[in-house]
């Protein structure tokens, strides 16, 4: 029997309402709105009083739901309660985005005209002349040397696909956040109104002047390869497709981990992965470069093979190439017999309880489509040995949040020209050292939700992609190491 229409995840904070209540002040009141709101299946958080009438009080309370179905049905225990009344119901998902989450501030204070002089006319023209005459100066004068461009056209947003431009800015706004808040880097989410590759290149090479690198967000498969390789044919600055190299240094940072907690040899692991776009061809090919021999990629029509007509074009034909050294046909569940690891970069419940049960011994799975996996945690967490998601609400995210704003710290404070295979793997290998540490100290490793990769942003993983990008043999002049002098030069 398929089971994936009873793919049923847990009250997550994503589906939070609060519910301002007015209820007859009565011993036993408050308890009779809890139990409706456990009975409903609710997840009940904060309360707080907004203020006491004579006989009535009004409260705000908070709940976690499953999803905006089970919202309502929340909202309909607590009405069934005698002498309570709903007054309304605020989604705290959506009041987060109200008027965007992020704006700009200036950095120093604008107060009289000697301050206006200074950071404005006339004062400002002596620093464009100098920039004008040494072009690395903006670096050091302007937000260059801080700040990134995340660029998308809203074709392949999360796992809700082709979207739209404006459809996409609140994730773009959210990675800009990210980039803040974990880095220090000032992001600018710059959605484009076409799908036309040379339109977009054109573009992004046309911005790029006030950049200290490009972050590609969001942007489909096959368009994605064609337009990353030629901004980085183009530019003197990074570009750096976050779906492709940051998803994929996650997961090899976690892959190292499982080895480790495991004690296998990462090397001979049996790896599925289910999604051959931008996140499983990047996905697939840091794995080999790391010494994976044994991988299976798959898309809708099951595995890529040398050979295989159906469903194929130039960058999945490379990829077959590469991959399924075993020559497995067939679809995604017969790809998965004995399969040690299973790596989901696709679509909500595209694997079943019974496809887990076909892999080898101590399965991993790791079920990354947002915001919903390809099999609930709930249903596999008791067949696996170590699971994971892509999500922000349960312990084990693999998620390319965690990787991208240290990558681009490391980048950006050597001025890097270019993203090369060293720093990604420099990259990976310092995630995974930094999770074993806090994992060591927590002694958190029999779960299946153990500390796989529980790290937030904000562990140091910059200076050991800094000494990456200085490096970067293959790389002739990766990043800038000439010093910027602190004074304009003049002579």
């Amino acid at each position: 029997m398929d089971t994936r229409a009873n793919n049923v995840c847990s009250p997550s904070p994503s589906y939070s309402i609060t519910i301002r209540v007015e209820i007859e002040n009565r011993i036993g009141m408050f308890a009779k709105i809890a139990t409706a709101i456990g009975s409903a299946g609710g997840d009940m958080g904060a309360v707080d009083i907004v203020r006491v009438e004579k006989g009535k009080i009004v409260r705000d309370i908070t709940a976690n739901a499953r999803d905006e179905e089970h919202e309502k049905s929340i909202v309909r225990a607590i009405k069934t309660v005698a002498g309570v009344k709903v007054l309304r119901v605020t989604d705290r998902t959506f009041t987060a985005h109200e008027g965007g989450k992020i704006e700009v501030k200036n950095k120093l204070p604008v107060r009289d005209r000697n301050d206006l002089s200074k950071v404005y006319t006339p004062g400002v023209a002596r620093v464009c002349m100098d920039i004008h005459h040494h072009k690395e100066h903006a670096y050091r004068y302007t937000i260059k040397g801080n700040s990134v461009a995340i660029v998308s056209d809203g074709t392949a947003v999360l796992g809700l696909g082709d979207i739209g431009p404006e459809a996409a800015l609140p994730v773009m706004e959210g990675k800009a956040m990210i980039f803040k808040e974990f880095a220090g880097i000032d992001a600018f989410p710059i959605v484009l109104a076409t799908k036309d590759a040379d339109e977009i290149v054109t573009t992004v090479k046309n911005i790029a002047p006030a950049f200290g690198g490009v972050n590609l967000e969001d942007i489909s498969a096959p368009r994605c390869f064609e337009v990353e390789a030629r901004l980085r044919k183009m530019l003197r600055i990074p570009v750096f497709h976050d779906d492709q190299h940051g998803t994929s240094v996650v997961i090899l940072s976690a892959l190292i981990n499982v080895s480790r907690l495991l004690k296998r040899d990462l090397k001979k692991f049996k790896v599925v992965v289910v999604g051959a776009g931008a996140a499983g061809s990047a996905t697939a090919r840091i794995l080999l470069a790391s010494g994976v021999k044994d991988i299976i990629v798959c898309d809708r029509a099951g595995a890529l093979y040398r050979g295989r007509k159906q469903g194929m074009d130039p960058a999945k034909r490379e990829l077959a190439k590469l991959t399924n050294p075993r020559m497995v046909k067939g679809s995604i569940a017969e790809a998965m017999k004995g399969a040690q690891v299973f790596i989901g970069l696709s679509a909500p419940n595209v694997i079943t309880p019974d496809d887990v049960r076909r892999m080898g011994r101590d399965p991993v799975v790791f079920a990354l489509a947002n915001p919903d996996p390809e099999i609930s945690p709930e249903e596999a967490q008791s067949l696996v040995r170590i699971m994971a998601t892509g999500r922000s609400d349960y312990p084990n995210q693999i998620n390319n949040m965690l990787g991208f704003p240290g990558i681009f710290r490391g980048l950006l404070d050597v001025r890097a020209r270019v993203m090369t295979e060293e720093v990604k793997l420099a990259a990976a290998g310092a995630q995974a050292e930094r999770a074993g540490q806090l994992q060591r100290a927590r002694s958190r490793i029999e779960e299946p939700f153990g500390a796989l990769l529980d790290l937030i942003p904000v562990d140091p993983i910059g200076p050991h992609v800094s000494a990456g990008a200085r490096r970067a043999p293959s790389q002739p002049g990766a990043a800038r190491t000439d010093d910027v002098r602190a004074t304009s030069s003049r002579g």
